[in-house]
């Protein structure tokens, strides 16, 4: 059975919370997943959070979820944005293995700071890929992604259009796909998303 540890780690503006989901068999990767938005009350206990980190625990990756500063038992207070991609690259530095291939997801707001992070990792430390939920192309300055990105995006979803993430990923010429009627939260739609992460993956 895959093992779930809850604990902390010093971040930028204090501690934080994270929770390590690790496969049965040795690791071939680490993935990093961010949760949506804090104010709208994200954290990395949410839904869809979760199942990206089943999704790589499936494909034999440790998978690492972090609670951004002031969520949870995480120190400090929202950012904006700024101190939330810190706080992932602060996780990322910690917990990913010289030896392993990185991985980074992120759900809405947490698509954003993955995205963030992945730009920011200087040359021979990159992620290998990103998966990207519904991420938050209306209200964030996503940046453009690497090709082979893998995005996943709900028709209905009344929180981020599909349209704005269309917008966002067409000047990339970056497929998106989508789930017929899912919303925003994939209500009902969770095991379809796990199987179309696994499945997706080109890693």
């Amino acid at each position: 059975m895959p093992t779930s540890r809850r604990l902390t780690m010093p971040g930028p503006s204090g501690a934080l919370e994270v929770v390590i989901d690790t496969p049965d068999d040795t690791p071939r990767g680490v993935a990093v997943v961010c949760h949506p938005h804090p104010l709208q009350g994200g954290t990395l206990d949410n839904k869809v959070a979760a199942t990206l980190a089943r999704a790589f625990v499936q494909l034999g990756y440790r998978a690492v979820r972090l609670n951004f500063r002031g969520v949870g038992a995480s120190e400090g207070e929202w950012d904006e944005g700024r101190g939330e991609v810190d706080d992932a690259l602060a996780v990322i530095a910690a917990h990913r293995d010289p030896a392993l291939p990185l991985a980074l997801a992120g759900f809405s707001f947490g698509g954003f700071v993955a995205s963030q992070a992945a730009s920011m990792l200087p040359e021979g430390q990159k992620a290998i890929g990103l998966v990207l939920v519904g991420p938050s192309t209306q209200k964030q300055k996503v940046p453009v992604v690497p090709e082979g990105t893998l995005v996943i995006h709900g028709e209905a979803d009344d929180v981020v259009p599909l349209s704005a993430t269309l917008d966002w990923a067409r000047p990339q010429a970056l497929p998106v796909v989508v789930i017929p009627g899912a919303g925003h939260f994939f209500h009902g739609q969770l095991p379809l998303l796990k199987t179309l992460v696994v499945r997706g993956w080109p890693h």
